[in-house]
């Protein structure tokens, strides 16, 4: 017995997201569902595509180096962001492909952003990383130092269109979201890049702007 196919998952999705917002008094249009599509491949991706599909997500410079240029070819619609830990020395390569940057984390990061946006002439939208569990193995800055970054972003030339976090695994996820938007607002920053398959529906009742979402969209990795 087959499962539902990528279209079914696609329109499951957005109904889920619909459903979210409505409970919050907001607009679906206003959730951007990014397709999260690491370790899938181009054959996986494809289906998604003709579904309707037209923002991606990756964690690695590499990688997606080598999927994406031919996707991007014969589709020049598709967005596709970033959503992994970026190394300083790849901050070109990121900003040659990607339109958007979720994991803008430290000050060496942010000038290498800024060097690079002045050299290629392009300036994908970044999200500030926030740690907002504070813990030791994962990205993010603190919420202490978001005020200098965001400080140093401005003085760089740099537009920060919001906030990413990834709350901690195993437990109620709604307290970090809710802290986030908290963030947001303080720092007049209108994005909100939160929510995975697991809880994007809490997401997306908190404020929401960009959803994460893999398994839900792909089905399980074999």
């Amino acid at each position: 017995m087959t499962g539902p196919s990528p279209a079914e998952r696609l329109h499951d999705v957005q109904a889920a997201i619909a459903k979210a917002a409505a409970l919050a008094g907001r607009e679906p249009n206003d959730v951007t569902l990014l397709a999260v599509s690491k370790t899938r491949t181009a054959e996986e991706i494809a289906p998604l595509i003709l579904a309707g599909q037209r923002i991606f997500a990756e964690n690695r410079v590499q990688e997606a180096q080598a999927k994406w240029p031919p996707l991007l070819g014969d589709h020049s619609e598709l967005e596709l962001h970033l959503v992994g830990r970026l190394q300083s020395n790849k901050a070109e390569d990121a900003v040659a492909l990607f339109d958007a940057i979720h994991s803008v984390d430290r000050a060496s990061l942010m000038d290498a952003l800024a060097a690079a946006a002045a050299k290629l002439g392009r300036r994908p939208r970044l999200f500030v990383q926030v740690n907002i569990g504070d813990e030791p193995q994962k990205g993010g800055c603190s919420a202490g130092e978001l005020p200098a970054l965001l400080m140093q972003a401005e003085g760089a030339g740099l537009t920060i269109e919001g906030l990413m976090a990834i709350p901690p695994a195993g437990v109620e996820a709604a307290p970090y979201f809710a802290l986030l938007a908290k963030l947001a607002r303080r720092h007049g920053l209108a994005g909100l890049s939160m929510g995975m398959s697991a809880d994007f529906e809490t997401a997306v009742t908190l404020g929401a702007t960009h959803v994460r979402i893999g398994t839900a969209l792909f089905g399980e990795r074999d």
